[in-house]
C-alpha cells in the first residue's frame, strides 16, 4: 500500500499541477486538504476538481471562524501591521492552514505534507515552521523545490500536456489569494515596480472615481478589544468581517500597493485590498488612543511591529508570539467601546469615539483653567526635566571662558 501524503490544496494553478507530479515522481497517495477561510471558491467544484487529478481523497476543513477569532483578532488587538501597510491577510492564514493539514495527517496515518509554495516567497517559511512545530517526524514535500518548471508559464504548459483545467492563462497570469480578511495580488505588470495597478487588476473594492459621491458612516463596537458589532448590530465574527468588507468596498477603502521586503531577503511588489480590516484596525487604533494609558499605549507599538514581524516570518507557533499576546491580552481589558468611521471615496476619518473606560478629560485638556490642575506645578517639572541641559550648558560655558 502506498504512503499516504496531505497536500494543502486550493485548486488554483500550482496545486492543481501538484497532485499528478507527486503521484508520477514519489507514488503517494495524495490526501488534498481544502481549508476554507473565506475565499470564496465553489468548495463542491474544488473537491471534484481534486479527485478529477487524481486525490485519493479530500478533506474539507471550515477553518472561517478560528481564523477570525484565533488569528485575525489577535493580531489586531495587537495592532500588527507590517512595514507601515500590509494587515497579514495571508500570511495570518498560512498558519491555521498548516495547523489543520498537520492534524489531518496525523488522523489519517500520513506520513508527509505538501504545500504548493515557491522557492522564493515566505509562504513555504510559514508552512514548514508550522510543520516543525507541531509534527516534526512528518516529511515535507516541496514540488516548487524539486521539479524542473521555472514559470508560471511552465505551469500552464504541464496542466495543458495533463489535461488538468485552470483558471489561470497566459494573458490572466495574476497570483492571487483571497480569504476573509484580503485579497492579494502579484505578479502580471505588479512584478515592474514602476507600473500602476491595471483598474482590472483590484477584483475587490471599487476604485475611488466609481464610490459613491456622499460619505458613509459606520460604527465599530469592540468588547475588550474584539469586535462585537456594526452599527449596533451584534454579529458573529464572519458576518461581521464580511459586513464591513462589503461597506469598505463600496467606499474604496483598503487598496494597499506594497514594495515589501521578504523574509528570504527579496524584495517584491503586491497589492492588496482589505477593506473591512482597514475600518477595523482604524476604529481599534481610535479606541486605544481614548483608553490606553501613555506608557503602555507607546510600548504596544513596538510590541505590535514585533508582532507583524512574527506573523510575516512565519513564526506563529512560537513562545515568544504566545508570551506577546498574553501582554496584548492585558492592555485590552479595558478596551470597550465604539468608534464612528466617516467613508469617502477610499479615505477614512474618525467621527466619534466613545467608552466608559475613556481617560480622556474635558476638565483637563480645555483651556478653561479649572481646580483640576494647577499651572504652577509645571514650573516646577520643567526645572526638574532641565536639570540635565543646564548643567550641560554651563559646563561648557565654563570651558568657554
Amino acid at each position: 500500500m502506498p504512503e499516504k501524503i496531505v497536500l494543502a490544496y486550493s485548486g488554483g494553478l500550482d496545486t492543481s499541477i501538484i497532485i499528478p507530479w507527486l503521484k508520477e515522481n514519489y507514488s503517494y497517495s495524495v490526501i488534498a486538504m481544502v481549508g476554507d477561510v473565506g475565499q470564496g471558491d465553489d468548495i463542491e467544484a474544488v473537491v471534484d476538481k481534486a479527485y478529477a487529478t487524481g486525490a485519493s481523497k479530500v478533506v474539507v476543513e471550515d477553518l472561517r471562524e478560528e481564523f477570525l477569532t484565533g488569528y485575525v483578532f489577535p493580531a489586531l488587538r495587537a495592532g500588527a501591521v507590517y512595514e507601515h501597510k500590509y494587515l497579514l491577510g495571508t500570511s495570518l492564514a498560512r498558519p491555521l492552514i498548516a495547523k489543520r493539514q498537520v492534524e489531518v495527517a496525523l488522523r489519517e496515518g500520513a506520513t508527509a505534507v505538501a504545500h504548493g509554495c515557491t522557492g522564493k516567497g515566505n509562504d513555504q517559511v510559514r508552512f514548514e515552521l508550522t510543520y516543525q512545530a507541531l509534527a516534526p517526524e512528518l516529511k515535507v514535500v516541496a514540488p516548487w523545490r524539486e521539479w524542473a518548471l521555472k514559470s508560471r508559464e511552465d505551469c500552464l504548459d504541464y496542466a495543458e500536456q495533463h489535461g488538468i483545467p485552470v483558471e489561470a492563462s497566459r494573458e490572466k497570469i495574476h497570483s492571487r489569494d483571497r480569504n476573509l480578511w484580503h485579497l492579494s495580488h502579484e505578479g502580471g505588470e505588479l512584478e515592474d515596480a514602476a507600473n500602476a495597478p491595471l483598474a482590472t487588476t483590484w477584483k475587490m473594492t471599487r476604485s475611488p472615481q466609481e464610490a459613491p459621491d456622499k460619505d458613509e458612516q459606520v460604527n465599530i463596537s469592540f468588547e475588550k478589544g474584539t469586535p462585537i458589532a456594526v452599527d449596533g448590530m451584534k454579529l458573529d465574527p464572519v458576518s461581521l468581517v464580511e459586513l464591513l468588507n462589503e461597506i469598505g468596498s463600496r467606499n474604496a477603502v483598503g487598496r494597499v500597493d506594497l514594495v515589501e521586503n521578504r523574509f528570504v531577503g527579496i524584495k517584491s511588489r503586491g497589492c492588496y485590498e482589505t477593506p473591512g480590516g482597514t475600518l477595523l484596525i482604524t476604529a481599534h487604533r481610535e479606541l486605544e488612543a481614548l483608553c490606553l494609558e501613555r506608557e503602555v499605549a507607546h510600548f504596544k507599538q513596538h510590541v505590535g511591529l514585533k508582532y507583524a514581524e512574527l506573523v510575516y516570518f512565519g513564526l506563529w507557533f512560537t513562545p515568544l508570539r504566545e508570551a506577546l499576546d498574553a501582554f496584548v491580552a492585558s492592555t485590552q481589558t479595558e478596551m470597550t467601546g465604539g468608534v464612528t468611521l466617516s467613508l469617502y471615496k477610499g479615505n477614512v476619518s474618525v467621527v466619534n469615539r466613545q467608552s466608559e473606560h475613556s481617560l480622556y478629560r474635558t476638565d483637563l485638556s480645555s483651556f478653561t483653567m479649572g481646580d483640576s490642575y494647577d499651572q504652577k506645578d509645571a514650573a516646577g517639572f520643567i526645572r526638574i526635566l532641565g536639570l540635565p541641559s543646564r548643567t550641560r550648558a554651563r559646563a561648557r560655558q565654563e570651558v568657554a571662558r
